[in-house]
């Protein structure tokens, strides 16, 4: 046992220095997860000797690799981007994977394998490209929306092969279609199974979850759920990371998404983390010695081939030549989905160990490669083209560096593109800024000024050109992220307003306190809108009206907290300590409070206020403080549900 643990503590240390290491010299987690595995493998260090002892750690690993790949799976992402998607990633996947397949059944390689061999060697890395495009701030044109149609179609390639590797291990050689025939049928079972559960189970269950306000409860239910689906698919004869890749689509399209994500992060880096350090501690080092140079040479041939691949792809949808081999330059590494595919046949028996060692040796170079190939994939492309960049892209560079006086839209959905039309109606100059490649992809086509990318970062708001922006306004309803644009806005340049929406006011003071010039509630908004309608048929002046709205705005909408719950009232996840109840408690003749004054009750220390006091059918706004309790009385107060649920304890029962 105390040897156990201190193999774990040394597999994590070695994994945090190699982390860093590999972080400085910028170069991507994955490599540095892969290298730690070599460290602490058999071979080297000896810290694991047996690495097939942690195969299921792995296949969790790929479990919650798949889950998080659900989670941002999307239907009408894909059907916004189908001509490319389904055009040139198909294209891209359909020659890429029959080229390397026929490569090693030439060989004599076994046909099982070699289907396995090809669509490993097709695939690309997700990872890597796009986090490296987000760093580098090109993730709006559109060679780089083509190499993200491209990962997204490869993306929903891995699952086909994960339901096959199974089944091909049983059949061996034998009746290849008839094994992705069954595969299919029982895939469509499983999905229309599991489908029906996720629309009328999950939703209650989450509910229910969600009404106890416990955060390990949700968490634990998320990750129960995960591995329940992968379960059962496991119990069909398919790939456990199916059903987890099925559950997390089905949390997906779920209004707990948000929240999910944020809580299955951790547990999905680290286990992501594991899982590549047991990849690495299958690397076989004395294949990479013996097979070096045809490791080399075979990266570089397969680099060449998947970059010429790419481009053929591309012209069936007629892009720009550059736009073709700069995509292809992005996308010739082999990708971390291979490794998944490369170990779980290896488990399977489909792939030797050796085969399985020479594709992640060769992956581990190529992904090696690929910052550098993604820093000077243009000029690649602008050597083989002998041309500059289209003239679409060159005008489009021009127009933004010249904008001045514009209206910087952090977030490009409802109300982004609302503000939008009205902006352009008025003649202000605008850019936005939204992280949807389907709603970019879609604002783009249409003409709209739109950037794909995290306003969150620097170099995308410094391309939004904010140090000549007028104001930056944002419109996603996600807090910390939206104190983080306010944060970079200040660093970048001290002239420009901020302005954040959100739909409550939970968070007004703290996002003040970030720096913020301006905060727009949208449900105090609305209900002051609404207001000032009803004041006005009542007859009230219009110059009253908006000096009523001014004080309530000023006051930071005082008059509008707090609310009576009802039976229909629907306290969501996380919450509970944000809504402000108000809330009548009857005095009894034997309640604690009776006798007391007002200001004699500790009500700052229960955290409540009170809101006013009725005797005998009179309603006293703002009581005096020295007015003293009878029987009888109704006691208003606000606050927190659970702070009003201990005050009200306590002026009943005085404890």
């Amino acid at each position: 046992m105390g040897a156990s643990f201190l193999n774990i503590v040394l597999l994590m240390f070695i994994s945090v220095c190699a982390v860093a290491l590999f972080k400085r010299a910028h170069l991507p987690p994955i490599l540095a997860y892969l290298f730690a595995g070599v460290l602490a493998g058999p071979q080297l260090l000896s810290i694991f000797a047996h690495p097939e002892e942690m195969h299921l750690l792995a296949e969790v690993g790929i479990v919650f690799l798949l889950f998080s790949l659900g989670l941002e799976f999307s239907l009408p992402k894909l059907l916004a981007m189908r001509s490319l998607v389904f055009g040139v990633g198909l294209g891209q996947m359909f020659l890429t994977t029959a080229v390397f397949t026929s490569i090693p059944y030439i060989l004599g390689i076994g046909l099982s394998a070699s289907i396995i061999i090809g669509g490993t060697l097709a695939l690309s890395s997700t990872a890597i490209v796009i986090k490296q495009a987000t760093e580098m701030g090109i993730l709006n044109n559109r060679r780089t929306q083509l190499a993200i149609s491209i990962l997204l179609f490869q993306d929903l390639a891995v699952v086909p092969f994960l339901i096959a590797i199974p089944l091909l291990a049983q059949t061996g050689e034998v009746s290849i279609a008839l094994a992705l025939g069954e595969a299919l049928l029982k895939g469509v079972f499983v999905i229309a199974l599991l489908m029906s559960v996720g629309k009328w189970v999950l939703p209650w269950v989450f509910r229910e979850v969600a009404r106890t306000r416990t955060d390990e409860l949700f968490v634990l239910t998320t990750i129960l759920i995960a591995l329940l689906a992968g379960g059962l698919t496991y119990y069909f004869g398919l790939s456990m990371a199916l059903g987890a890749f099925l559950a997390g689509m089905m949390l997906g399209e779920s209004q707990y998404k948000y929240q999910l994500e944020a809580d299955i992060r951790p547990f999905r880096d680290i286990l992501m983390g594991l899982f590549f350090v047991t990849v690495g501690m299958q690397l076989d080092l004395t294949v990479l010695w013996e097979h070096l140079t045809a490791i080399i040479v075979g990266v570089f041939l397969l680099m060449i081939v998947k970059v010429v691949l790419v481009r053929v792809a591309s012209m069936l949808v007629r892009t720009e030549a550059i736009n073709g081999w700069s995509a292809g330059v992005k996308l010739c590494q082999i990708g971390e989905f291979s490794f998944v595919i490369a170990a779980l046949a290896t488990t399977h028996g489909i792939l030797t160990n050796e085969q399985s060692s020479l594709i992640v040796c060769m992956g581990v170079i190529s992904m090696a490669l690929t910052p550098w190939l993604m820093n000077n994939s243009v000029k690649i492309a602008k050597r083989i083209v002998r041309n500059d960049l289209p003239i679409d892209e060159v005008s489009t560079a021009i127009a933004s560096s010249t904008l001045s006086n514009h209206v910087v839209i952090c977030g490009f959905g409802r109300v982004g593109q609302s503000v939008a039309r009205m902006l352009k109606m008025e003649g202000i100059h605008f850019v936005a800024i939204d992280m949807d490649p389907v709603r970019v992809h879609e604002s783009r086509n249409a003409g709209e000024p739109v950037i794909f990318g995290d306003a969150s970062q620097k170099d995308i708001l410094t391309s939004a050109n904010i140090h000549k922006a007028k104001l930056v306004l944002v419109t996603f309803d996600q807090v910390d992220k939206a104190k983080q644009v306010i944060t970079q806005s200040r660093m970048l340049t001290s002239n420009v307003d901020v302005m954040v929406r959100t739909k409550r006011d939970y968070q007004l003071e703290s996002l003040y306190n970030a720096g913020a010039n301006q905060v727009v509630p949208e449900l105090q908004e609305g209900s002051l809108m609404l207001v000032s309608q009803v004041l006005h048929y009542a007859g009230v002046p219009m110059s009253r009206i908006l000096k009523r709205v001014r004080a309530e705005r000023k006051g930071r909408y005082d008059h509008l907290h707090g609310f009576y719950p009802g039976e229909t009232t629907e306290i969501t996840y996380g919450t509970e300590d944000k809504l402000e109840f108000i809330h009548a408690v009857v005095l009894s003749e034997h309640a604690a409070c009776i006798g007391k004054p007002i200001k004699d009750i500790d009500f700052g220390k229960m955290r409540v206020t009170v809101k006013g006091l009725r005797r005998g059918g009179n309603e006293v706004k703002d009581p005096d403080q020295d007015a003293v309790l009878e029987a009888h009385d109704v006691l208003v107060i606000a606050g927190k549900p659970r702070r009003v649920e201990r005050a009200e304890r306590k002026l009943l029962e005085g404890s």
